[in-house]
């Protein structure tokens, strides 16, 4: 019996309601992520998105996610993105803000931190990244070579 080939033209496509979000991968301290598209979830094979969630007044642990490009969409609350800027003489602490309809860049192993300063206000964002499954290397700081 010979195999019929995959046919790129029909395959199926993926619906994923907010009830279908996946809580069974990589965390960090202080947020909670929610997979929607990854290898597990719809057998994708380079890309994975999911939601972010930063409680009220939370921070989360310094990390990096590895290889991997990441894209971030603020859909509610003012977010804060904290990074260590290498240029000029002394490496400083700088913090991006962010609102709803933002869009952050973090390229790949760049050590940050997620901050939602507001007491009373979840912070959500929607995120992409370049690899097939979320990459997390949680840090004990946001110094580079770790």
């Amino acid at each position: 019996m010979s195999e019929i080939p995959e046919d790129a033209f029909h395959r199926r496509l993926h619906h994923i309601a907010p009830a279908g979000l996946v809580a069974g991968t990589a965390q960090t301290p202080g947020m909670s992520r929610k997979a929607a598209i990854s290898g597990g979830t719809v057998g994708s094979r380079a890309l994975w998105m999911g939601q972010t969630h930063v409680a009220p007044g939370a921070t989360s642990g310094d990390h990096h996610h590895g290889d991997s490009e990441t894209a971030i969409y603020v859909v509610s609350g003012t977010p804060s993105f904290v990074f260590l800027d290498l240029e000029g003489d002394e490496p400083r602490e700088t913090r991006i803000d962010a609102g709803p309809g933002d869009y952050v860049f973090v390229p790949p192993f760049v050590p940050h931190r997620e901050e939602n300063s507001d007491p009373d206000t979840e912070a959500v964002v929607v995120i992409a990244r370049s690899t097939q499954e979320a990459i997390v290397v949680n840090l004990p700081d946001l110094r580079w070579g770790r």
